[in-house]
């Protein structure tokens, strides 16, 4: 590699350095917030409206970090695979419906909080992996998790009008896929780019969404 080959490459490592440097700030930042507000993106109060059902639908997944990390693992694992990657985040939010469906039925899913703390860590495991993971095995995982991620959405809606319900479940699923979406771009963008070609960056946010997983196994664990 020539004096100006590794000049023109020096910039794309030091954006990615700052990508992986804000995603683990940021990371950080959620995980210091009050943990009372993660799954009650509505005050606590079941939703009454269509309005506040879709509101409160869009809030959770957002306001729930171990939600919101698996959404992004998710996106970017889809980055990794090929054109048909997205099916993962697509199902995973199909998933999460049918989950909230389950639980409104008063169906007991065995561990739930442990098995979602679990779903991140895997899927940071497979993102921090050098090598792809096979996008059936991906796509039954996420189908599986989402189960559980949407048996945990159904807490917060027991007891709402089918109106609300209905906002509520199409508000989850659309912040959920929007989310997984601008990872996927985001991580084919990096993935484009010739410095990064062995997804050193997507490794990177791998090992952080690990750490956030095994973070929270450890509490469902130990708690």
């Amino acid at each position: 590699m020539n004096k100006n080959t590794a000049i023109a490459k020096f910039p794309l490592r030091l954006i990615a350095t700052g990508l992986v440097a804000s995603f683990l700030s940021s990371i950080s930042i959620l995980i210091i917030a009050s943990p009372t507000l993660a799954h009650h993106p509505n005050g606590g109060n079941v939703p009454s409206t269509f309005a506040e059902g879709f509101l409160s639908g869009l809030g959770h997944p957002v306001i729930g970090i171990d939600h919101l990390v698996f959404v992004i693992a998710i996106g970017l694992l889809a980055a990794l695979s090929n054109k048909l990657g997205l099916i993962i985040p697509m199902v995973f939010a199909l998933a999460t419906a049918l989950g909230t469906g389950i639980h409104l039925q008063s169906v007991d899913l065995p561990l739930p909080e442990l098995v979602i703390s679990a779903s991140v860590l895997v899927m940071g495991i497979f993102l921090a992996k050098e090598n792809k993971t096979n996008l059936a095995l991906l796509t039954v995982i996420g189908a599986i998790a989402g189960i559980f991620h949407g048996y945990a959405y159904g807490e917060s809606i027991i007891g709402a009008e089918t109106i609300a319900l209905g906002a509520y479940l199409l508000g989850f699923c659309l912040i959920q896929l929007g989310i997984s979406a601008i990872a996927f771009y985001l991580g084919k963008l990096l993935l484009k780019k010739p410095a990064f070609s062995s997804h050193l960056p997507l490794r990177f946010a791998g090992f952080t969404i690990c750490g956030v997983g095994f973070a929270f196994l450890s509490n469902a664990i130990l708690g």
